[in-house]
């Protein structure tokens, strides 16, 4: 094939490719909800910002498209339009979704190593690092030497004055 001919298949593939990618952002879903009051609509997007999806690593119901946050987000709509509070919205996220779906989980019985593990890792790391300086310290201070020593240092000093 030619060089022209070429070009002209790379601008095919090029134009589709983007047709494909602009046809793929069109099926993208975007959930629109009607609100009684901005501070309704404020405590949504805090709620949705302050969940975790529970599919998603780390990503928020807000930021999140998979189907469990589109549900999610679903489910604070209505329990925000029933006029449930905040807390109750996320005890109930909570019970069912279990703590990942916090960002912050409370302290109990069941996530006292999470909050207490860095404190920990940070002491033991300074202990560690107290005990190679401690060594360092007490390997770098003279001996005094041994009577074998000092007859062997003796003798070199007298050696050294006769040269």
């Amino acid at each position: 094939m030619s060089q022209a001919t070429w070009s002209n298949v790379l601008k095919f593939i090029s134009v589709l490719f983007i047709c494909t990618s602009l046809v793929s952002l069109s099926w993208a879903a975007i959930d629109t909800y009607e609100f009684s009051s901005d501070q309704q609509r404020e405590r949504f997007q805090v709620l949705t910002e302050e969940l975790r999806c529970p599919k998603c690593q780390n990503q928020n119901i807000a930021d999140s498209n998979a189907p469990i946050a589109v549900d999610l987000r679903r489910k604070i709509y209505t329990m925000l339009q029933v006029g449930e509070s905040d807390k109750a919205i996320i005890d109930f996220m909570q019970s069912r979704y279990g703590d990942f779906v916090l960002y912050n989980p409370p302290w109990d019985h069941r996530t006292w190593l999470l909050w207490s593990l860095p404190f920990i890792l940070l002491t033991v790391g300074l202990l560690v690092l107290g005990h190679l300086l401690w060594r360092r310290r007490s390997q770098a201070q003279p001996q005094a030497l041994s009577e074998e020593e000092k007859a062997a240092l003796t003798v070199i000093l007298k050696e050294s004055e006769k040269s």
